[in-house]
């Protein structure tokens, strides 16, 4: 779990993250290194797919630079069949992020967590 002592930051549990996607309708993920370090893409993607079935708009954020090489992640989440058009790099979508319902975060741990500059 992330450390983080901003307001906006809420952390919770599995059953937490369902709930919160469940009642959100605009929902932006910001994906990370640790996602390819994981494999993850391809849990993701269902994820993201039945999210969309439900009627959600769901939008990825990518860093410029995440990632080992530019562009690691937007292959990753191809190869994982998720859609190019809801692909965003960080500049395209950044204004978007204080009127969506929830954004996460997965594998992009120090994004939020001050700690990890350390550790």
């Amino acid at each position: 779990l992330a450390i983080c002592s901003s307001p906006w930051v809420t952390t919770v549990d599995t059953e937490g993250v369902v709930g919160k996607l469940m009642a959100a309708n605009n929902i932006i993920i910001v994906v990370g290194y640790g996602m390819a370090v994981a494999k993850a893409q391809f849990d993701v993607a269902k994820m993201v797919k039945m999210l969309r079935e439900e009627g959600k708009k769901v939008r990825f954020c990518i860093h410029p630079v995440a990632g080992r090489m530019p562009g690691q992640l937007n292959v990753l989440l191809a190869d994982a069949g998720v859609p190019y058009d809801i692909v965003e790099e960080m500049d395209e979508i950044n204004d978007d992020f204080s009127s969506s319902d929830v954004a996460l975060v997965i594998g992009a741990n120090d994004t939020i967590n001050s700690a990890a500059i350390d550790d």
